[in-house]
């Protein structure tokens, strides 16, 4: 009898976990915003500016999920967060999603009990080295003193790198971002290995940002993705649609700038896309036009790449993975219907 009653509690502590954990959606309706966790000291990703306007792809990836739910992209909170809290701070509930320069990898999908979304940046890890080292190829690095973030698939990924050539290392551990570039700058250690994006925000706030250069040498896929708690499958399907919305809108030509006139198209996919022919917000627990308040307030992908990393910007990424498949990256959305 004393068994089967803590077999009751246990199911019964099991069960409101299940239906706290079902239930994101409606709380951030309650609460009137989504509480996103983000980088914080990353230029182009997830940063605020000067006045305290947050900026990024992380942070219109998270902008786009707001226009969705809310019919307004600015209802959103921002939890700067470091690669060793980030996680923790999702499964606790401190924040509702995370939109963090963050890898998707068997072991976080499992272990951690989170969900990871449609990719919303396709990277690889490189290397940040002083021109006046000389340095061409990551092959000539024997010996240097790494600068490197912990937890991180980086600090796996180098120790690997280094370890399958032959090569000795000197990893110096900082687990803030911006504590870690400054003690390279400071000529701590002699190169600093992070997500290649993440090295370009890191070069275009150097005192001298022409005195770096990033190798050509990348050692690793980094998918990075939104994440979401695991077993909130509404949740999760709206995280991921927002961010599918973007790269389905750039594929049908639809941009902030001409989705109202897109409005009156004739064509089923665009119909279906903007809800005008109404079932995918209905589907998602959304407004039926959730996809066209996203692109009227934060734009298609391209335009939120081009905005924030684009060759037009300090950073100045190519698209290159990151293009749409029909251009020969690897951005592909499913279809809106």
């Amino acid at each position: 009898m004393k068994g089967l009653k803590i077999c009751l509690i246990m199911f019964a502590i099991i069960a409101m976990t299940g239906v706290a954990m079902a239930g994101t959606l409606q709380d951030v309706r309650a609460k009137g915003f989504i509480q996103a966790g983000v980088n914080g000291d990353l230029f182009g990703f997830g940063k605020a500016d000067d006045k305290g306007v947050w900026r990024g792809l992380d942070v219109d990836t998270a902008r786009a999920i707001s226009a969705a739910v809310f019919g307004d992209a600015d209802k959103v909170k921002y939890t700067p967060l470091t690669a060793k809290t980030r996680f923790t701070a999702l499964q606790s509930g401190e924040i509702d999603v995370l939109t963090r320069n963050c890898t998707q990898t068997l072991g976080r999908d499992t272990a951690l009990g989170l969900d990871f979304v449609q990719v919303n940046y396709y990277d690889g890890q490189g290397f940040l080295v002083p021109k006046k080292l000389g340095v061409k190829d990551a092959k000539e690095l024997d010996g240097a003193a790494v600068c490197v973030l912990p937890g991180t698939t980086t600090e796996l990924n180098v120790a690997d790198y280094f370890r399958a050539n032959g090569m000795k290392m000197s990893p110096v551990v900082i687990e803030n971002t911006a504590e870690l570039a400054k003690a390279f700058f400071a000529g701590r250690c002699d190169v600093l290995t992070s997500d290649a994006s993440q090295l370009a925000g890191t070069r275009a706030v150097a005192p001298n940002p022409q005195d770096y250069i990033i190798l050509p040498t990348i050692i690793s896929k980094e998918p990075l993705a939104p994440a979401v708690r695991h077993g909130d499958n509404q949740w999760k399907d709206v995280v991921n649609y927002s961010v599918l919305a973007l790269i389905n809108a750039e594929e049908l030509g639809i941009t902030s700038q001409n989705v109202d006139e897109m409005l009156k198209s004739k064509d089923p996919k665009i119909m279906r896309f903007l809800g005008v022919t109404p079932g995918n917000g209905k589907a998602l627990g959304l407004d039926e036009k959730f996809a066209y308040n996203i692109i009227k307030q934060v734009g298609n992908y391209g335009e939120i790449f081009e905005r924030n990393v684009g060759v037009n910007t300090t950073l100045g990424i190519e698209r290159g993975l990151n293009a749409l498949w029909t251009d020969g990256g690897l951005l592909y959305s499913a279809p809106f219907k």
